[in-house]
């Protein structure tokens, strides 16, 4: 039998909405105050909150994992599984765990104001709305290197994006041969495609020889034409207050732009607007087999059957910095309302970052613009 698209979407509406109906049932009111806002398209003050995403060590919005017992806890991450595939929160899960791997290789010591700076409890979970059947309800889950944004429109589940994924340290040792790498197949794949082609499409496939030190696209609410990278400085919820933590997040962000050598030419030279690079239709037959492995990394991270796949022809691949592994790299796939960054550049390149975005529709614009016109005409 087979299932379509929109059966599917359908099922893990059912299934989000019954794990958050869940959650939200074993809160209490004051935890509720801070897990619940306005339904989506409901007035601009819930949309605005709805639409502010991060992947910084900052306040998300919402009640952490750290703030509920750990039955609660048990029916956040219920919620959490309902909108990923198995290897997807397999790996959520494990980018949770590299909080401890990354407080130990700080020293046990790093300040963020708050009395645990790497904290894999500090994650956060917030509900918009009201979960069920009908009408607009939305969750999202988000901490350090971790953004899940859901939209839920007449029990279907209709938008997946912004979807982060992070690593910090991107590569870890296990006891064994091989390391501990949540986004190894996001970055192997990817350079094994680019550096599979054919001079010509190599040359046009990388945009410079120096990586940005983060994605492009950073935590923007809505991607436009013309973007540039932003600073570290600017992805936060808010400024610090006190000046040893403003002082400490500017030092890292001007740390971060030095290291790279961009300038003012380079970040335009990156900038997003139409795709560039080399298009999947100019590729061999195993390039286009390297794609299609490289997109599952992204598409796969949602249950099966859910994520819209562009047409391969149309995806391109753009990369910046050296092939060779160890370099500090960047590329970006983008097709029509499809775009992916990824980054490996901090740290001594061991620092990834990686966020799958539909430009036209992150946060479901456009589903829900025409449910509102449908069901709430001015």
């Amino acid at each position: 039998m087979v299932v379509t698209a929109d059966e599917t979407a359908r099922t893990v509406a059912t299934q989000m909405a019954e794990a958050a109906g869940a959650w939200l049932e074993s809160l209490d009111a004051d935890q509720r105050s801070v897990a619940v806002r306005g339904t989506p398209g409901s007035d601009a003050e819930a949309d605005s909150e709805r639409l502010r995403w991060y992947y910084t060590p900052t306040d998300h919005g919402g009640l952490t994992l750290g703030q509920m017992r750990p039955a609660q806890q048990s029916r956040a991450m219920r919620l959490v599984s309902s909108g990923l595939s198995h290897a997807g929160y397999v790996t959520v899960s494990t980018i949770l765990g590299l909080e401890n791997v990354l407080d130990r290789v700080e020293g046990f010591g790093v300040d963020w104001g708050r009395e645990r700076g790497r904290d894999p409890q500090c994650y956060y979970l917030r509900v918009f709305g009201e979960p069920g059947s009908s009408g607009a309800w939305a969750w999202r889950f988000g901490g350090h290197h971790v953004s899940l944004n859901n939209l839920v429109v007449d029990g279907r589940v209709v938008s997946t994006t912004p979807c982060f994924l992070g690593a910090d340290p991107a590569s870890s040792p296990l006891l064994g041969p091989a390391p501990l790498r949540p986004l190894a197949g996001a970055e192997d794949i990817a350079r094994e495609l680019v550096r599979s082609l054919p001079a010509d499409l190599a040359a046009d496939a990388v945009l410079l020889d120096r990586a940005p030190s983060d994605i492009v696209g950073g935590n923007r609410s809505r991607i436009e034409v013309g973007d540039r990278m932003l600073l570290l400085t600017e992805i936060w919820r808010g400024r610090f207050g006190e000046a040893r933590l403003a002082d400490r997040l500017g030092a890292m962000s001007e740390g971060a732009e030095q290291a790279s050598g961009y300038d003012e030419v380079d970040h335009d030279t990156l900038a997003l607007g139409a795709p560039r690079g080399v298009p999947g239709a100019a590729l061999d037959p195993a390039g286009r087999d390297l794609l299609t492995a490289l997109l599952a990394t992204y598409l796969d991270r949602v249950p099966g059957g859910l994520a819209v796949w562009p047409d391969l022809d149309d995806v391109h691949v753009a990369w910046a910095g050296p092939t060779d592994r160890g370099a500090p790299h960047y590329y970006r796939l983008q097709a029509p309302r499809f775009l992916v960054e990824y980054d490996n550049t901090q740290r001594q390149v061991n620092h990834a970052h990686s966020v799958w975005r539909d430009p036209e529709s992150d946060f479901g614009h456009d589903v829900l613009g025409a449910h509102r016109a449908a069901h709430h005409p001015a």
